[in-house]
């Protein structure tokens, strides 16, 4: 079974995507074991059987979902798990 853990912000009220996350991967694979825990401020860490495969603290976007099931399926198959593609940050200025 494919372990996929997801550290999130509760500060940043991230609890959230994590569900939204878990809800898309488990349609797809029923029997994955998918767990959302509160971390670190900023963060969105996604993790497949130990491997980071996402890091919202590095990027500063979130991952797209299609991606990390993709990994997932790859983990199902016994390969390599690679790093996931972020969704593109639309909503964010600097002033």
């Amino acid at each position: 079974m494919v372990k996929v853990e997801v550290e999130y912000c509760g500060i940043c009220n991230f609890s959230g995507q994590c569900h939204l996350l878990r809800e898309f991967l488990l349609a797809s694979s029923p029997d994955l074991d998918v767990s959302c825990r509160q971390g670190r401020r900023g963060s969105f860490e996604v993790a497949i059987d130990g491997q980071l495969v996402h890091s919202k603290l590095a990027c500063l976007a979130f991952p797209q979902h299609a991606s990390v099931l993709a990994q997932v399926q790859k983990a199902e198959r016994g390969e390599a798990v690679e790093k996931v593609l972020e969704q593109p940050i639309k909503d964010c200025s600097l002033m």
